[in-house]
């Protein structure tokens, strides 16, 4: 379901994007329809992976090996 939405823009603006439209055979509506689905996707995909990573950093990291003992580490 789409719904209509009013927008103000400079005319010179409104101007270029038409022009851009016209070259790329769709309307300054549907360019800017697909450049805010394009936000949109972005903002969430960020949100995933952002969710994603601190969840990793939560559980923690295993590098292998083992802690060195601590008098080997304070050695004079």
């Amino acid at each position: 379901m789409k719904q209509n939405i009013t927008l103000s823009v400079e005319q010179e603006l409104l101007r270029k994007a038409r022009v851009l439209a016209a070259e790329r055979g769709t309307s300054v509506s549907a360019l800017l329809s697909e450049e805010l689905r394009r936000l949109v996707e972005d903002a969430e995909r960020y949100q995933s992976a952002k969710r994603q990573a601190l969840a990793e950093l939560e559980r923690g990291f295993h590098l292998g090996g083992r802690p060195a003992p601590r008098d080997a580490l304070h050695e004079r």
